[in-house]
């Protein structure tokens, strides 16, 4: 999906369909020959077969990492490209990629990186410190609105290079927890995207990374195709000749290709939950993984009665999230008590619970002066998003609130928002463990002064907006970890009341493979597949 999304002086036109844009093939990918299009296996027999991947998510949106919240996009990053520190795709505590070592004093102000020897890229020129140094350029130049900015700004003060391959990260103030975050910096060639109109190309799928992979075949709304770089020397070889990844968004279709009732994939990411006792009587590992991923509500705070916090919290007391959980999530899931969901280490009830409660979501529309309410809610036709619109829908009929449906392919849906066309409440989902799992990074990827998110919002002005920015800032410099947690707290103390854009439910994401073919896979908490580890039997 995109599954995911600043205020202005928001990104140029392009920059929705940079998180779950649809935009039509590379015109040319250095390294990599587009090939005939194909859905299926196409590997032969053996230990060099190919491996297939059915990934729930849309392959057309933005491949520029710099930018992109695309979990299908995300997810092959992480095996094109390196940051000069990678992480483990489910304990997200960092590694040596690019980089020969971690800094000695993870505290310091200053970390020095040095580049491993042999490095290069997939058309083979090697890595030097002058494309890490464009990297990063790229990524705090406020101009480029780089998604990855947000994640940076804040604490890293700049990159320099001392000698062609040894680089220094100078920072704002000790962030121990900037280290993780360098995987979301990945280094690109300068050579390859600082020409003229790369960007764009970038967007549509060009990949030019140092990773295990390289990218061979591309083709939106149908595959993307990897092969084993043979000129990788880093510390997470290829295991597999070929990859295949398939885009299924329709649930049975990706059951379907998993189970081998049409020709067959080993791996599937984003299970339907009615789905796992057939995966498993079936042979196959089906495992799951609880964090961050929410069904949200994100309100148009510029349209009457949406700019009435009495008007937000009254749609989100009225919704039965307990019958959702059963129903729609098969009792995967939670109902949301924070911004956060229950297993992040930050997390405590927050201030503001939205338990169903019909009563008092109709008395706060009453007192908000709202009478005959009619509501289209956009939404994203993510499966399991789906599955859980008939309950929201039921819940506001029920409480006087009329209430139209309208699921959307997730391109559309957010190519409207770019164009700025006007809505109502779009209902989506997201996951920002796709980035990180530190509470200071969750809140900024969805709030903040320059953040695409409250530009859809039209939050980022107001007056408490203005303040919970400042209290962010605050928090992020904290050195003291008792006193930042508790003061990330309270931000989402106020992220909750206001429930500008908020989880309605946390729920857990499945992972399905056949354990005779595959070893070493893991299922994570947030969408995609990594592969890094996993290896033929």
């Amino acid at each position: 999906m995109r599954d995911v999304l600043h205020d202005g002086p928001g990104p140029p036109r392009r920059s929705f369909l940079t998180y779950a844009g649809g935009l039509a093939a590379a015109g040319a990918l250095s390294a990599c020959s587009m090939g005939p299009q194909s859905t299926n296996d196409v590997g032969g027999g053996g230990r060099d077969r190919t491996l297939t991947a059915v990934i729930g998510y849309g392959n057309d949106g933005s491949w520029d990492p710099t930018q992109t919240a695309s979990a299908f996009s995300m997810a092959a990053d992480n095996h094109l490209y390196e940051g000069l520190l990678d992480t483990d795709p489910v304990s997200r505590k960092p590694y040596p990629a690019l980089a020969t070592a971690l800094p000695a004093d993870p505290a310091a102000t200053t970390w020095r990186f040095s580049l491993r020897a042999g490095a290069r890229f997939h058309d083979g020129t090697p890595v030097t410190a002058d494309d890490v140094v464009f990297t990063f350029d790229r990524v705090l130049d406020p101009a480029a609105h780089t998604l990855a900015g947000g994640f940076f700004t804040s604490w890293l003060e700049g990159v320099r290079a001392v000698g062609s391959r040894t680089v220094e990260l100078d920072l704002k103030f000790p962030f121990p927890e900037g280290l993780s975050r360098l995987t979301l910096a990945k280094v690109m060639p300068r050579h390859v995207f600082s020409r003229p109109g790369a960007w764009d190309d970038a967007i549509r799928g060009l990949a030019v990374g140092s990773g295990p992979y390289r990218q061979s075949a591309h083709h939106p709304k149908s595959n993307t195709a990897f092969e084993a770089f043979s000129g990788y020397n880093g510390p997470r070889p290829a295991a597999f000749r070929t990859m295949n990844w398939l885009t299924v968004v329709d649930a049975a279709s990706r059951v379907a290709r998993v189970s081998g009732s049409v020709p067959g994939a080993q791996i599937a990411d984003n299970i339907p939950y009615a789905a796992v006792d057939r995966l498993r009587s079936g042979g196959l590992t089906v495992a799951g993984a609880s964090g961050m991923n929410n069904l949200f509500l994100m309100f148009n705070t510029a349209r009457k009665p949406f700019d009435d916090i009495r008007v937000r919290q009254a749609l989100h007391y009225a919704i039965d999230t307990e019958k959702m959980v059963q129903v729609a999530l098969k009792g995967h899931g939670l109902p949301a008590t924070s911004f956060l969901d229950e297993g992040n280490p930050a997390h405590r009830r927050a201030g503001t619970v939205y338990g169903h409660d019909p009563a008092r979501a109709k008395a706060l529309l009453r007192a908000a002066g709202v009478r005959d309410l009619d509501v289209e809610l956009l939404a994203v036709n993510v499966s399991w998003i789906v599955d859980c619109l008939p309950t929201v829908k039921a819940s506001w009929d029920a409480v006087g609130v009329r209430t139209t449906l309208a699921p959307q392919e997730t391109t559309a849906v957010f190519t409207k928002l770019d164009q700025r066309r006007d809505y109502q409440v779009v209902a989506a989902a997201s996951n920002p463990n796709q980035f990180g799992l530190d509470a200071d990074l969750i809140l900024r990827y969805n709030y903040g002064p320059a953040n695409l998110w409250m530009g859809y919002t039209r939050w980022a002005g107001n007056p408490v907006a203005r303040r919970l920015f400042a209290a962010m800032d605050r928090a992020t410099r904290e050195l003291d970890p008792a006193k930042k947690k508790t003061m990330i707290q309270e931000c989402v103390d106020v992220v909750a009341e206001q429930a500008v854009l908020y989880p309605v439910v946390h729920n857990e994401l499945l992972t399905a493979w056949d354990p005779r073919r595959l070893t070493g896979v893991r299922a994570q908490p947030y969408p995609g597949v990594n592969l890094l580890r996993a290896k033929w039997l």
